[in-house]
């Protein structure tokens, strides 16, 4: 479901295709590059990316874990091979495996599994990404939505990392609506990436949707403060569930530090992210 209905679905990439080179030649750059998780995010941007740059000038780095599934690994090889770009698995488990070792004296007893186990994997990737970037002269794209950046759900110093964001104005509906038009012609995008939940894979099992609203349910709620210019207090007004608000304000609430912390966004609407003075239900 398309969320920024201000534009078309033609636009929206326009804008983006437009903004990449532009941001490339401004900085007088010309090579890229993404981690592939075998998500729709990233198979957006690196498609984005080669319709700006050119094949020869994206590359993507696949970074499997323990919690890493085959389909994921396999979607994203079947995306590289489709697009046409150079790509290498640096599996991260054995680097996560000896991070867990060094921190025992550290954590000492606190050895229950929590965030920080998953945001250590994030962080490796991030690691792992940006020394390619040093060392190739290529500026990292980072793969975060709107929908995770208004909600907190990224990891600073991990996946949150990169030169620039891509498609953090755009909400999870227009990512999908994007992937369905990059696939117009020929897929590019493997359809099995089109149709999994949601999932950041860093324990087992795990779904957006542990974390999150619904993202068809979030989304228009987002857009209706965001672009639309409501408090949260508004739409309680107008009957929104309480429960729900109350939900997403917790969500933008206690992550709004992370906005403050991030690589410059391309953005395609006036109101590139949500603050937490337009939260307040009271």
């Amino acid at each position: 479901m398309l969320i920024h209905k201000e534009f078309t679905i033609e636009e929206i990439r326009r804008k983006l295709v437009d903004g990449i080179r532009s941001y490339f030649e401004g900085c007088g750059m010309q090579k890229a590059v993404l981690g592939l998780s075998g998500g729709i995010d990233s198979a957006v941007v690196a498609a984005l990316a080669v319709e700006a740059l050119g094949k020869e000038n994206v590359h993507g780095i696949m970074l499997p874990s323990d919690f890493s599934t085959l389909h994921s690994v396999q979607d994203a090889v079947d995306l590289a091979e489709n697009l046409g770009i150079d790509y290498e698995v640096v599996p991260i488990s054995e680097i996560y495996h000896k991070f867990m070792k060094s921190l025992e004296p550290v954590f000492k007893e606190r050895k229950e599994w929590s965030v920080t186990e998953e945001n250590l994997q994030a962080r490796i990737r991030g690691t792992i990404l940006m020394a390619y970037s040093n060392k190739f002269n290529a500026l990292l794209l980072n793969t975060s939505n709107k929908s995770e950046l208004c909600t907190g759900y990224g990891t600073l110093y991990g996946d949150l990392a990169g030169a620039m964001m891509v498609i953090a104005d755009l909400y999870k509906g227009d990512v999908y609506e994007l992937a369905y038009d990059i696939n117009r012609e020929e897929e590019i995008i493997p359809v099995s990436t089109m149709t999994k939940a949601p999932s950041a894979e860093l324990r087992p099992g795990q779904k957006d949707s542990d974390s999150l609203p619904d993202y068809d349910i979030m989304d228009p709620i987002l857009y209706e403060v965001n672009e639309g210019g409501k408090t949260f207090k508004q739409l309680l007004e107008e009957g929104y569930d309480k429960e729900l608000l109350d939900r997403i304000s917790s969500l933008i609430g206690k992550s709004s530090f992370k906005i403050h912390q991030i690589p410059p966004i391309l953005n395609i609407s006036s109101a590139p992210v949500v603050y937490r003075e337009k939260c307040l239900l009271k």
